[in-house]
């Protein structure tokens, strides 16, 4: 039996390292180009800098890559097993297949832990460590003077355009000024500018200009000025000076402290002058309100959670759903694996897009893939066991 075990875990291990590793050099185009390429392009990246984002962004695709991989193994795996009649000669021999699979489940288990400390620590780290190496990169060419001839976006609330650049000095510069909701309010152009990085943030500076102008949906009026200074920040600030960052980027440690301080910053309102009808009106809009600020971080928690224990429900489907197949194909493997894959993250992309609709309870709609793939899976496993 050990030798048997030996030899399928084997099997196992060696095609869950071969598809984790295609799925994650997937993953790492898919999430790192377009904004790696683009550095690239406008020569604001080194290969060292490319690298090094890749590798950052390493641990946040292996959670999705470790439960796709697992369950593309126990697919191909058991498929070979089945197809080849080696399943059908170790029954002959009196073990059972829950007895056989025993340490592929073992295997899974121990890959849900490890995903768990990837995915509620390291990834978030990982994520917002790559975040900022992307905008360092960007905000080189600040240095290095703006790039002339072509439309620059790396800079919030700003497009900028140089007609010609010599180091930090400027010619024939355009400034597209939007608001919060990126609606363009003011058109500047000046004959002459340069880059100041001696304050506390970088700016454009510019000489003899004219602005085009307005306010809400009113007319554009047309005013001229000597100077003018663009902060060229490559992100919001919020009110406190600090950086905001995104609640993915956030560990599960300081998701959990968002939500309490989230919280705790609700207080009643004072009951002396309210009647128990009002008091009650009171406590339910404060409820919901509470409801409604802290379900996306609610989401956002139990997601990571959920997503732990992704490889287990992928396993359990994968091992029956591959003896059914009695397929050699790694083609046809990969294809049922990503059907699944689909099922399994469309639960996850509906829960993220109903994160502000409380009725819905969208943090418990992130466990629903979990319980469905272990439950289908636990009775597909039971029916292969018993052979019907």
């Amino acid at each position: 039996m050990k030798t048997l075990h030996l030899y399928l875990t084997k099997q196992v291990l060696a095609t869950l390292m071969m598809t984790v590793a295609t799925f994650t050099f997937v993953l790492l185009l898919g999430n790192g180009l377009k904004e790696i390429l683009e550095l690239l392009i406008r020569r604001q990246a080194t290969l060292a800098g490319v690298g090094e984002a890749f590798l950052l962004l390493i641990p946040f695709v292996l959670v999705f890559a470790l439960p796709m991989g697992m369950l593309t193994a126990a697919l191909l795996v058991f498929g070979r097993f089945s197809a080849d009649q080696e399943l059908t000669a170790v029954r002959s021999s009196g073990v059972s297949l829950i007895t056989l699979v025993t340490p592929v489940l073992a295997l899974s288990l121990l890959l849900c832990g490890v995903s768990a400390w990837i995915n509620l620590e390291v990834a978030p780290h990982c994520r917002a460590v790559y975040k900022g190496l992307i905008d360092r990169m960007k905000v080189q060419v600040i240095s290095a003077g703006l790039p002339e001839g072509r439309a620059i976006r790396d800079f919030k609330g700003y497009q900028i355009y140089v007609k010609k650049s010599e180091d930090l000095n400027l010619q024939g510069i355009l400034v597209y000024s939007y608001d919060l909701d990126n609606v363009l309010t003011n058109i500047t152009h000046a004959e002459y500018g340069h880059i100041d990085t001696n304050g506390p943030e970088p700016a454009l500076h510019v000489d003899r200009l004219w602005n085009l102008r307005r306010i809400g949906n009113g007319p554009w009026q047309q005013e001229e000025a000597e100077s003018a200074d663009f902060p060229l920040h490559l992100t919001n600030k919020s009110d406190a000076g600090g950086q905001k960052t995104s609640i993915t980027d956030l560990t599960f440690s300081q998701l959990l402290e968002e939500l309490h301080k989230l919280e705790n910053s609700f207080s009643l309102p004072d009951t002396n002058k309210l009647t128990s009808d009002q008091m009650r009106k009171q406590m339910e809009d404060l409820r919901q309100q509470k409801q409604d600020m802290t379900m996306p971080l609610r989401v956002q928690i139990n997601r990571e959670i959920a997503f732990s224990f992704a490889c287990f429900g992928f396993t359990l489907v994968g091992i029956p759903l591959g003896i059914r197949a009695h397929r050699r194909e790694t083609n046809m493997g990969i294809f049922m694996a990503l059907c699944l894959v689909l099922i399994y993250y469309g639960f996850i992309i509906v829960a993220q897009a109903l994160q502000h609709h409380a009725d819905f309870a969208p943090y418990l709609i992130v466990w629903i893939p979990n319980f469905l793939f272990q439950t289908v899976g636990a009775v597909m496993l039971w029916r292969a066991n018993r052979g019907i």
